[in-house]
């Protein structure tokens, strides 16, 4: 009879073990770890260039485009890469869009992301 019970016991937390284990590890929607990665990079691209906005701001009162930026040397080095393009709208010293969108193929999926004068990084 205490090998019944000992045997039941062992399956219950078997079952208990296996439900908890497939309930975190597996996670639907989630994004895969290179995907992860990518958005963290691209994100603190968006972040970068935002400081750039900032800067150049400070010095000729209003926000400046993409190329802008690059001709007066404050865009970082490396923002288009990881499959996203950057492309700006400004509103002169009222504010900006900088926007990253999904230019790789294999990236159709993967999210929209964007940055405003406010210095948030919001995606779509």
């Amino acid at each position: 009879m205490r090998a019944v019970g000992f045997i039941a016991v062992l399956l219950t937390l078997l079952a208990g073990f296996f439900y908890y284990d497939g309930y975190f590890t597996s996670t639907p929607g989630a994004a895969s770890p290179k995907q992860q990665i990518d958005l963290v990079s691209i994100k603190s691209d968006l972040q970068a260039v935002g400081q750039s906005e900032r800067q150049y701001l400070a010095t000729h009162s209003a926000y400046a485009t993409l190329d802008q930026l690059k001709e007066a040397d404050l865009l970082p080095p490396a923002v288009d890469r990881r499959g996203y393009t950057l492309t700006s709208a400004v509103d002169g010293n009222q504010g900006f869009t900088i926007t990253a969108t999904p230019s790789d193929p294999q990236k159709t999926d993967w999210p929209t992301l964007s940055i405003n004068e406010t210095l948030e990084v919001s995606s779509r």
